[in-house]
């Protein structure tokens, strides 16, 4: 997966912050179950990135997103866990 590219849209959800869902740009919502679509709300789009496997991302490793979208369609980001004191 070394010189594979993918280009991807990225979009938060309007119901969680940090949340956000990786789609193939040319095809964003084709493979994304609509129960997800439900619970994640009207995407927001954020931007456009062209995924390789040597480039970082803030908080997600780029193998796992490009993995998802390969074989799921999608990749979904979760909020990152919140520390309560």
């Amino acid at each position: 997966m070394t010189d594979q590219k993918i280009m991807c849209s990225v979009y938060r959800s309007p119901k969680k912050d940090g949340m956000y869902i990786y789609v193939p740009k040319q095809e964003p919502f084709e493979n994304v179950p609509e129960t997800l679509m439900q619970t994640f709300g009207t995407p927001g789009h954020v931007m456009d990135l062209l995924l390789t496997a040597d480039r970082t991302l803030a908080r997600v490793d780029v193998k796992q997103v490009m993995s998802g979208i390969q074989n799921n369609g999608y990749y979904l980001q979760m909020p990152p866990h919140e520390t309560q004191f």
